[in-house]
């Protein structure tokens, strides 16, 4: 697949990606960059910027594009790990992947054990997603089951609570128990958690809101809720 950018080429440099192809702009002039690639072993070719947007489909590209083997979903049960006290995300059809990968960046920087995503309704692992997680896609385990609400009875069975969000319960996330391993549930930009899902969960919470909206976006209110669950 193609992606792009400084970020998302270097972390998948570290993470021993395979690249097939990699593309630099003829002006690009980032010594520090050029010497990275030099020291890793990394063949590039020159090519025009015009090239470059054309592989990249227009997008900001930094100037550097490559050709890399595909991101890998996860299984749960390869992930789930009874003996630890573990955190995950479950997103129930976000769509955006600007959202998807916001929320990648911050699942990075709070050590999360993964991302929960259903294969239907969901964005997929794409140029888009990789780019604005700037990198974090190569480390945080993306998890992709066939069914959201049979993953939750799954967690449930291994011992994780399930924490749906809902602006109309009473609870907040300072009510959210740090003493076991917890997944929490954050659904679709437009319409939230389905119905069913929520009824799954173990416990509802809200994000106090004191302004004159009254919602936030998806990424946000994940980043809020991945730093309330730290212990």
């Amino acid at each position: 697949m193609i992606v792009y950018g400084k970020n998302v080429i270097k972390e998948a440099v570290f993470s021993n990606r395979p690249i097939y192809q990699l593309y630099l702009d003829d002006k690009f002039q980032d010594t520090h960059f050029m010497t990275f690639l030099k020291d890793k072993n990394i063949a590039y070719t020159r090519v025009s910027k015009g090239e470059l947007n054309r592989l990249s489909h227009n997008a900001l590209h930094q100037g550097i594009v490559a050709d890399v083997k595909d991101y890998e979903y996860h299984e749960l049960e390869d992930i789930i790990d009874e003996t630890k006290h573990q955190r995950f995300l479950i997103l129930d059809g976000i769509e955006d992947p600007h959202n998807l990968g916001a929320v990648m960046r911050t699942a990075e920087a709070t050590q999360l054990d993964g991302i929960i995503l259903s294969k239907k309704g969901q964005v997929p692992l794409n140029a888009t997603v990789a780019k604005v997680s700037s990198g974090a896609i190569e480390h945080v385990p993306i998890i992709l089951v066939s069914n959201i609400n049979q993953a939750i009875m799954n967690l449930k069975k291994r011992n994780i609570w399930v924490i749906g969000t809902d602006g109309a319960t009473d609870q907040t996330y300072h009510d959210i128990p740090l003493d076991r391993s917890l997944a929490i549930v954050l659904g679709n930009e437009g319409v939230g958690i389905r119905p069913l899902v929520k009824q799954n969960c173990d416990m509802l919470v809200k994000i106090p809101m004191y302004g004159k909206i009254n919602s936030l976006n998806v990424s946000v209110a994940a980043a809020l809720m991945m730093y309330a669950t730290l212990k």
